[in-house]
């Protein structure tokens, strides 16, 4: 018997990092019918990206229950609890090892729950390798209609079942719209943890807006940042841009500062938004707020900001310190599912349904991911193994799968471990790689 036909809607969302975290919870309220009612238990799965406290309160989300999980102790709290939906948000090696573990964990059983995945964001990069990890949910969700039509031409373009591509929109787009000139006029740079990647770049970038806050003495200008030092989000911040200002010889201007906190909430105060490739650039286009995908680098695949293509947004700092604002291409815009005359409130309509009747099923098929021995045995063996699982999906002998919370001294280990594991990545990675050019 399906758990909402005495509970209400049941909803597992398994996250790595804390932009997916925010994508899942969001998405699983979306994707739930309107006013019905909804249980949300939220698995963080451990690793260097598991989201901080403080991480986890800037998104804003409250389920039910919150834990953290290895792989192996969610499959077996997935065979012993009853859900009607669980939303993976995760990289796509670890959605593929989820599929194939929990097929695998659920055997022959009939009446499982509906399995839905996606993107947090903006595709760019890895489309087929990343596509084709997800593919075997019952859902993969496209936020765009652009992008539905390329996840399906590549599973089509491989010969796999398509049919679970389904399209949505960022379940984060919001707020209120773009009244006009704030006092003072508000410029936010949105960064991002791995682009650029090098501290040329990212001191470039840096002084480049503090130049415009001196350039514009009456403007406000913001520097919003994804995480503090030590913290890490979806992707790996080497050099972390309020380290970098330490750093500058000479300090910013007064109208100058750094902010943390929701990017919606930035939102609501901004005039122009600036970024490389940041999806804030979509949240702020939904908003018809001014934006800008900067070209001082470049327009190119390793920056991402290729997506943007055709949009109208595409400009330097030296169009912006001049005075310059974009106006966005429409047609573009509508593709990107965002301001799409106004069909942003019915985005998920078609997901909903897909899923209600999925969920009322009497049952459903075994997950069947285009990935298996057969098709992929020198790769999947090795996405598997990562997540302590066997070529068969079945946990590999020794996998951590505790079900009781760690002990104070474990909970103290696994703190220095990640801790140590960040101050790698930041302080020793960077210097190895310096001294390898030399």
């Amino acid at each position: 018997m399906p758990a909402s036909a005495t509970n209400g809607l049941r909803v597992a969302v398994l996250a790595d990092s804390d932009t997916r975290w925010k994508w899942g919870a969001l998405t699983a309220n979306r994707l739930t019918p309107e006013h019905s009612d909804i249980r949300l238990d939220g698995f963080l799965l451990r690793g260097r990206a598991t989201p901080t406290a403080r991480q986890l309160d800037e998104v804003g989300v409250r389920p039910d229950s919150l834990r953290e999980v290895t792989g192996v102790e969610f499959l077996r709290a997935m065979t012993r609890d009853s859900y009607d939906v669980i939303v993976l948000a995760l990289v796509g090696g670890g959605v593929q090892a989820m599929l194939h573990g929990l097929r695998a964990a659920w055997g022959a059983r009939a009446k499982r729950p509906v399995i839905v995945t996606g993107y947090v964001g903006v595709v760019y990069e890895k489309l087929a390798d990343g596509l084709l990890l997800r593919h075997g949910a019952d859902l993969v969700l496209a936020n765009s209609r652009q992008d539905a039509d390329r996840f399906r031409a590549v599973y089509e373009g491989v010969g796999a079942d398509a049919s679970a591509v389904t399209e949505v929109a960022l379940p984060f787009l919001g707020g209120k719209p773009y009244a006009g000139r704030n006092d003072p006029y508000t410029v936010a740079f949105a960064v991002q943890p791995s682009v650029p990647d090098n501290r040329r770049d990212r001191t470039y970038l840096l002084n480049r807006l503090i130049q415009h806050a001196k350039l514009h003495p009456d403007r406000e200008v913001l520097l919003k940042l994804r995480s503090k030092p030590g913290e890490h989000t979806t992707h790996i911040e080497e050099l972390p841009y309020q380290k970098l200002l330490q750093r500058l010889p000479e300090g910013p201007p007064a109208n100058f500062r750094l902010v943390y906190g929701n990017m919606g909430e930035v939102l609501d105060t901004t005039d122009l938004l600036v970024t490389i490739s940041s999806t804030a650039a979509l949240e702020s286009l939904h908003r018809r707020i001014p934006t800008v995908v900067l070209t001082d680098l470049g327009i190119r695949e390793t920056l991402g900001n290729h997506h943007f293509v055709g949009s109208g947004c595409l400009a330097s700092w030296d169009q912006l310190d001049a005075g310059y604002e974009p106006t966005p291409d429409p047609e573009w815009v509508a593709r990107q599912g965002v301001v799409a005359d106004g069909s942003y409130a019915t985005a998920f309509d078609a997901a909903r349904d897909r899923i209600a009747k999925l969920v009322a099923a009497d049952g459903l098929p075994p997950l069947a991911p285009y990935y298996t021995p057969v098709t992929a045995p020198g790769y999947l063996p090795g996405i598997l193994a990562r997540h302590h699982l066997g070529p068969d999906g079945d946990p590999l002998p020794g996998a951590p799968a505790a079900d009781k919370q760690a002990g104070p001294v474990r909970q103290i280990v696994r703190r220095a471990a990640r801790g140590a594991y960040r101050h790698g990545v930041q302080r020793v990675a960077p210097v190895i790689r310096r001294m390898g050019e030399l």
